[in-house]
């Protein structure tokens, strides 16, 4: 969806919640006492109020939204990180901090450390559920690249394990490719994050970094 798209229905969706909270207060006010020339306000020209209730859904955060925002705080890591499929691992530290925006709706996630032999690492990502799809979305920048990744992720049933696939272009190949991140909840304040990508020459998938991180 584009920025454009987006506008419009963030536009439709404020309109919407102020049209319902508007007819509620008169019809509730009407029920007493009717102001003198007081019209009920209307729907948008073929609206039904079924539609109204489906945009209020779609801006309304629930359950999965509270799920993300449950790693609000930030998270010491440890960083083991191959660079190609044989190549010995190097490791490092890292820190993250995940901090709730937009009332709930979202959560902002701030990653720092050190790139083995690339030096220092920062990044940047916003991460919700999107109540339409149905699926939890994602972007990503860093220091370390130019590009946007963009992300859709799937929670496992037991609520443990949130599997992602972003998208970004491969500086090798000059082509889209997908990287895999798996996020395991390993006890109560541990996770580890593991992250999978193709080689650029064979296209095999290999694992590419893995991060153990303990919520302080």
């Amino acid at each position: 969806m584009n920025r454009k798209c987006l506008f419009v229905v963030g536009l439709l969706a404020a309109f919407g919640a102020g049209t319902l909270l508007v007819a509620v207060a008169i019809a509730d006010s009407a029920a007493d006492s009717p102001p003198a020339g007081q019209g009920e306000m209307q729907l948008p020209p073929g609206w039904t109020a079924e539609d109204m209730q489906a945009m209020m859904a779609a801006g309304t955060p629930g359950k999965m939204q509270e799920y993300l925002a449950g790693d609000a705080g930030t998270w010491r890591g440890k960083t083991t990180m191959t660079m190609y499929p044989g190549a010995e691992p190097a490791t490092s530290e890292c820190t993250s901090t995940v901090t709730p925006i937009m009332d709930g709706r979202y959560v902002k996630v701030e990653m720092a450390g050190e790139m083995p032999g690339m030096g220092a690492f920062t990044g940047f990502g916003i991460a919700g559920f999107d109540n339409v799809s149905q699926k939890f979305v994602s972007t990503w920048i860093d220091n370390q690249s130019t590009g946007i990744g963009y992300g859709t992720g799937e929670l496992s049933p037991d609520g443990k394990t949130l599997t992602w696939e972003f998208n970004f272009n491969c500086p090798i190949t000059k082509k889209p490719t997908v990287m895999r991140e798996v996020d395991t909840v390993t006890g109560p304040n541990s996770k580890t994050l593991e992250m999978f990508g193709p080689d650029p020459k064979t296209g095999k998938e290999f694992q590419m970094m893995t991060i153990e991180l303990t919520k302080e």
